[in-house]
């Protein structure tokens, strides 16, 4: 059952935004403390799938909102932990409102435009690795001691613990008892968590694709056991649907071969923009890099500044449709997947025979994208320990070959995809690309070919020229 307004001590102190997935949210005073400050604020700002929406219209929704959710999934997973085993694991209204408080700030460190600006645009620019999660520590202790929250160091030193339990492992300075707690928001144990329940159902419905996975199942299912959530055996295939929604939402919306384009422009954008603005300069300074938002694109497009006009042209070339042209992808066999050599434009071009065009390296993109189901290319279900009933106290993994022989095999794709950044040059590119597949397989691993439609526009664009 929901918590409602009531379960709390007094009512008078609370205030409710409604949410159009959850419903009425509601929000207590220690958490408004951080929500009300500009930092926290900045999140309405950043689009949850930053550029998506240039594809899907509907995809306009924010980190507010989805930070706003995993708040309130996170307070609902621990109250019907507590409701069912509260005595049992000792949880105290310090677990709770930790929990809760990891929730809300998991995401205030995210950079614009989603996760290109970590991964795509940071590494050309910034040699050391970069995490939002280790940003959002920072931030926090930003907003505590510029506003003055009045907060205890233990409840702040649990958050920051929570937040970066996602790397696959809880620091090793964290807390040793109540294991489960760091499961919730961010599960680097098996990758089942609240974060994922709230971004799978939000963007699935932004962006109109539909979502047959359910996370009310699995919080009606949940039991901790040994220090770990676990989940009842039949919930087995909800679990299942849960890695596969996300890994096709992955395929269809995130890495949709548009919207990887346009990130690649945006990307180049930024680089041509960076010694200007400095937009690099301030991932190490929470009391900067909170002014960094997804208007950074606004202030180019607007500038006067010369020296930016590189870059204004190729917001103004997305503005007017003009992108860079998806010339063709494949997917790494399986067989070179352990040693793969990321591909890069030299790669293209070196591969280009003689012909009327030259290919330079600054006229190729190359995008490898990674699709699994969470953990590699191994089975996430692996991860995953399940009960029988209520009534035992025995957990246990489940072979997926005692459940379904419909389930899949393989548990990875990659994909890499060639651009070309200029329409006329489409051919010349698909061509080297195709001849770069035949030097390093012996064959053409591309399912379908270039269209001819693109091919004969590409030669008229030349005619013309």
């Amino acid at each position: 059952m929901a918590a409602t307004a009531s379960d709390f001590q007094d009512r008078r102190f609370l205030k409710h935004v409604l949410d159009n997935l959850h419903g009425i949210v509601y929000l207590e005073p220690l958490f408004l403390k951080f929500i009300d400050t500009e930092q926290f604020q900045r999140l309405r700002d950043l689009k949850q799938l930053g550029l998506t929406n240039m594809v899907y219209p509907g995809a306009v929704h924010s980190r507010f909102e989805h930070s706003l959710g995993v708040y309130w999934l996170a307070g609902e997973a621990i109250n019907k932990i507590k409701s069912y085993q509260g005595q049992e694991l000792g949880i105290e209204s310090f677990d709770v409102k930790t929990v809760k408080l990891a929730g809300l700030l998991h995401d205030v460190g995210h950079g614009p435009f989603s996760h290109m600006f970590e991964s795509g645009f940071l590494p050309q620019v910034f040699g050391d690795k970069w995490s939002h999660e280790d940003m959002s520590v920072k931030m926090i202790d930003y907003i505590v001691d510029k506003h003055h929250i009045d907060i205890e160091n233990g409840y702040i030193k649990r958050v920051k613990e929570m937040i970066l339990a996602s790397s696959k492992h809880v620091p090793q300075n964290a807390a040793t008892e109540k294991r489960f707690l760091y499961d919730i928001v961010a599960n680097g144990r098996n990758g089942i968590d609240v974060d994922k329940f709230d971004y799978i159902a939000r963007d699935s419905r932004a962006c109109g694709v539909g979502c047959n996975f359910h996370f009310e199942r699995l919080m009606e299912t949940m039991r901790v056991m040994d220090d770990e959530i676990c989940y009842r055996a039949s919930e087995y295939l909800t679990i299942n649907k849960l890695f596969v929604t996300r890994a096709d939402l992955h395929r269809t919306v995130y890495t949709h071969a548009k919207v990887k384009a346009i990130e690649l422009m945006v990307i180049d954008a930024l680089c041509k923009a960076n010694a200007d603005l400095g937009i690099a300069d301030s991932i190490h300074k929470p009391s900067e890099f909170w002014k960094l938002d997804d208007s950074i694109l606004k202030r180019i497009e607007t500038t006067d500044n010369p020296n930016l006009k590189e870059a204004k042209d190729l917001i103004l070339r997305i503005r007017r449709r003009d992108l860079y042209q998806f010339c063709n992808e494949f997917s790494v066999p399986k067989d070179r997947l352990e040693h793969f050599k990321v591909i890069t434009p030299q790669d293209i071009i070196c591969s280009q025979k003689a012909g009327d065009v030259t290919l330079k390296e600054e006229d190729v993109a190359v995008s490898t994208v990674k699709i699994d189901l969470t953990n590699d290319r191994n089975n996430p279900l692996e991860r995953v320990s399940f009960f029988k009933d209520f009534e035992s106290n025995e957990k246990f993994p489940i072979q997926v070959d005692r459940i379904s022989h419909l389930l899949p095999a393989f548990f990875q794709d990659k994909i890499v995809r060639v651009y070309a950044k200029k329409p006329e040059l489409v051919a010349a590119v698909s061509d080297a690309f195709e001849n770069y597949q035949w030097k390093i397989y012996g064959r053409t691993e591309q399912v379908h070919a270039t269209p001819e439609k693109k091919r004969r526009r590409t030669t008229r664009s030349l005619v013309l020229q």
